[in-house]
């Protein structure tokens, strides 16, 4: 009892108070990111129906016959698991070196890792185009040193791949050090002095801990690189493609927004299957 009032009505206060503060937050969602989508899957399913009033799947059916469509799908679908997979094999070694390491080099290692966020990806995709690109600074000095030139990344489904790998390193180390935090030295010492090994450490206790840390990380890399659309649109190729290049080129350079608007709720769909993974990983951090 807290002012003579009962204890329900308080708590009945807090969670009007908590519904008011997420209120505006939710309200954005549903107008910038939900309403879109279903004013897009609205459009494109009576866009071929617009005389008769009733509904059409044609745009759809159009996208997953069309070679050309399903290639570009293919080849987002390819680089965003080639990325993920790379990406987690390269942060998870860094995060576990920095989460028991101490002293002067662990902190020149964490600093070199969070780097890329602060230098924007333009910059990075035109340096990567001058030093590993066709007469880039790489051809320039395997040239003067009289060796064959080397096969360039560039323009090649490998560009992106680089660039998104670099450009998503810093996020997943600090969420991948944010899982380790979960897991005590007490426990790997106690693991250590029953004869454990470093490969029984990491699969039975460290990996256990941090599943939730993995999964958020692979969800957040999957999302972005699926948005991505200026380092795929400027290291990649130029067929195929991936979807955010190939819907600013449908929308702009063919003028189909039926399409555009195809893919995008298309890609929204692949979006939202990854989605959610990381709610259930929140959801149940929090339970735990």
């Amino acid at each position: 009892m807290a002012s003579g009032r009962p204890l329900r009505q308080i708590l009945a206060g807090r969670g009007l108070l908590g519904l008011l503060l997420v209120a505006v937050p939710v309200l954005m969602v549903g107008w910038l990111v939900l309403w879109p989508i279903v004013v897009g899957l609205y459009d494109t399913l009576h866009a071929d129906a617009s005389a008769g009033g009733g509904w059409s799947i044609a745009s759809y059916v159009f996208f997953f016959s069309d070679g050309f469509s399903l290639g570009n799908l293919f080849l987002t679908i390819w680089t965003t698991a080639v990325t993920t997979v790379l990406l987690l094999a390269l942060t998870l070694p860094i995060a576990l070196y920095l989460r028991f390491a101490d002293g002067r080099l662990a902190s020149y290692i964490q600093s070199l890792a969070l780097f890329p966020l602060f230098v924007p990806s333009i910059l990075l995709a035109f340096a990567l185009i001058r030093t590993i690109g066709p007469n880039g600074m790489l051809d320039t000095v395997l040239n003067a040193l009289h060796l064959p030139k080397t096969h360039s990344p560039y323009l090649t489904p490998w560009g992106p791949v680089i660039r998104l790998i670099w450009d998503n390193l810093p996020l997943t180390v600090l969420i991948l050090l944010s899982g380790l935090t979960s897991v005590s030295t007490a426990s790997i010492d106690a693991a250590r002095d029953v004869g454990a090994g470093p490969l029984a450490i990491l699969w039975h206790i460290i990996l256990p801990r941090m599943t939730n840390s993995i999964l958020v990380a692979a969800s957040f890399v999957v999302l972005g690189i699926f948005s991505a659309f200026t380092l795929p649109y400027l290291l990649g190729p130029a067929a195929p493609e991936m979807m955010g290049p190939f819907m600013q080129r449908t929308f702009t350079d063919i003028n189909d927004p039926v399409q555009a608007r195809t893919q995008a709720v298309i890609t929204f769909a692949f979006c939202a299957f990854f989605a959610i993974f990381y709610v259930r990983s929140v959801a149940r951090g929090r339970r735990n």
